[in-house]
Parts: structure tokens; sequence; C-alpha cells
């Protein structure tokens, strides 16, 4: 089975908690146990597994990125003025994989299933593959 999610951004880089929308098509696929793999089809945003509860880690994470890599370095020679999303989600990773088990998400108590968006805003596409 496989869902496709759309989410909408509303900022160039933010990141989007989708643990719950996630949680909610395990529980509709009716099957008890086994893995999730969500995947982006875009090469300016990716996916991660971390802090759900402080917002200030995510804050972290975006601003650590946006000094290690910013929109406009005299390097980057891309014309659209987002090498930078592309070299960020590159970094993140363009998917991740959570077991499930009694039909919930085997995630720690402390995480959450987030899209990093690097070049918004934006349309984006997340496919769920249960397995």
């Amino acid at each position: 089975m496989t869902e496709t999610l759309f989410i909408k951004s509303s900022k160039r880089e933010e990141m989007i908690n989708i643990t719950d929308r996630a949680g909610a098509i395990v529980r509709r696929s009716g099957k008890d146990e086994g893995v999730c793999v969500l995947f982006t089809q875009h090469t300016t945003c990716g996916l991660t597994i971390n802090e759900n509860t402080d917002p200030d880690v995510q804050g972290d994470m975006l601003g650590f990125l946006d000094r290690l890599i910013p929109q406009f370095d005299p390097y980057f020679k891309h014309f659209e003025h987002n090498s930078d999303a592309h070299i960020k989600s590159s970094l993140v990773g363009s998917s991740v994989t959570v077991p499930f088990e009694k039909g919930r998400l085997c995630l720690g108590r402390w995480q959450g299933i987030y899209l990093c968006e690097f070049d918004g805003a934006r349309e984006r596409k997340v496919l769920m593959k249960i397995i």
C-alpha cells in the first residue's frame, strides 16, 4: 500500500511535523506490524526523525544548516539561487523508515517525523509505503 501526503510549507526553510499524519495512515492500513517508508520526490527538501517536544531544536537545526551552507555563497553557480537547498537536502536525506507494532509507530518518546523544507514556500509530496 502506498499513500501520498501533500504538505504545504509556508516559509523558505522550516521543519514540518508529519508524525500524526503518518501514524494515521498506519492505523488506517489495518496492518498490525511492519515498517513504513517515507520518501520525498524533491531535491530541495528532506525527511528526518528528530526531537518533537521543544521547537528550539528545529530552529537550532535550521540555523546551523543556514550558517554551514548559506543561500548566497559566492561560489555557487546554479542560477536559481537554491544550491544551498540542494546540499541541505542531500545531507538530511530523502527518506526515513519507521517500524510499527500494534498499529502504532515505534518512535521513541521524544521523536517525530519531519519534512525539512529548504526552498519554500511550496507544496511537497511524500510517498509512504507500508510493508
